[in-house]
């Protein structure tokens, strides 16, 4: 899967997307991730992409002839048959979710995800995309407030991305499909001492009984 960011700080993805799982899935080829500084589509001398609000208030607002620039060098790029999705980062927009990265994953061949910023971007790019027949949808990761897009981007990079074959190792696949997320999970060693408390691992799991080991975590699902 493809993944275009549009942003105006794109050296904060340098070391997310150069360590761990994203750094390992990127050199399999599974991922393609590609970053866009907006500044590079701005034609003012300054390369300035944001302007005060009309009918006052505080704060700036992304332009949008950048962005629209931006979004038609991405989109001019389509391959052939190949299914995208528009998503602009905004605490208004609709909560992203598990089963969401799930099925990006498996519907799209590709996401393209602006970072807004500031108090935002020009309304008018939702009007632009339909008039090309694209749509534009907004999504939040939560109910908060953010600086920017980018902490969002890294975060559905991330959670579709675990839902691409070969990404994750078989048995984090594995253990995902059986039990969900936030299962208690213990290690070495069996008790461990801390001011004069021993902390111990549950039996069932030291028990060898593969059966009641996983009623067990079915039960404590988080």
């Amino acid at each position: 899967m493809r993944f275009n960011i549009v942003t105006i700080f794109p050296n904060i993805f340098d070391s997310y997307l150069n360590e761990s799982m994203m750094k390992r899935a990127r050199a399999k080829k599974l991922v393609d991730v590609r970053v866009h500084d907006l500044r590079n589509f701005s034609r003012d001398r300054h390369r300035k992409v944001d302007d005060r609000p009309y009918g006052g208030g505080p704060g700036m607002v992304i332009k949008i002839e950048p962005l629209a620039r931006a979004l038609g060098s991405i989109l001019k790029s389509k391959i052939k048959n190949q299914k995208s999705k528009i998503v602009l980062f905004s605490v208004n927009g609709k909560q992203f979710t598990q089963k969401m990265a799930h099925d990006w994953a498996k519907k799209y061949d590709r996401l393209i995800m602006i970072s807004g910023h500031y108090e935002g971007v020009d309304e008018r790019i939702f009007s632009l995309l339909k008039a090309k027949s694209y749509k534009l949808e907004a999504i939040s990761i939560g109910p908060y407030v953010l600086t920017g897009g980018e902490l969002p981007a890294m975060v559905v990079i991330d959670a579709v991305s675990r839902h691409i074959p070969g990404v994750l190792g078989k048995e984090e696949s594995l253990e995902e499909r059986r039990y969900g997320v936030g299962i208690p999970v213990y290690t070495r060693p069996e008790i461990f001492k801390y001011k004069e408390e021993n902390y111990r691992v549950p039996g069932v799991l030291l028990s060898g009984d593969h059966k009641n080991i996983e009623k067990w975590r079915k039960g404590h699902k988080k």
